[in-house]
């Protein structure tokens, strides 16, 4: 069975840090880009990072020199470090898994609530 389980969620301060991870199973991770999404309560989902097979990174404009997207293939694994965290990044964080070279496969996992408030 496919799965991908976020965690690393939590409630921090403004300017805190969080580390969220992904762990994947059931299809091969190596091969798929991975991407971390966000949705605010209220709004819509909104794609946060990117990372390909060949570990090119991009980011939405909002996020750029505060978080990092990496993967660890041998892990199976897709983080999203997150440095100075605002009010505004509060929301539930959701990893995706889209297949390469041919993009038939996609996949969501459940999300991890990040909270930032003080």
């Amino acid at each position: 069975q496919v799965q991908l389980v976020e965690s690393g969620g939590g409630l921090v301060q403004p300017g805190g840090s969080l580390r969220l991870s992904c762990a994947a199973s059931g299809f091969t991770f190596r091969s798929y880009v991975m991407s971390w999404y966000r949705q605010a309560p209220g709004k819509e989902r909104e794609w946060v990072a990117v990372i390909s097979t060949g570990d090119n990174t991009n980011y939405a404009d909002y996020v750029k020199g505060r978080v990092t997207i990496s993967r660890d293939n041998a892990k199976n694994t897709v983080y999203l470090q997150m440095n100075n965290l605002k009010p505004e990044d509060t929301g539930v964080y959701y990893c995706s898994a889209e297949s390469r070279p041919l993009r038939t496969r996609r996949y969501w996992g459940q999300g991890t609530q990040v909270t930032v408030s003080s």
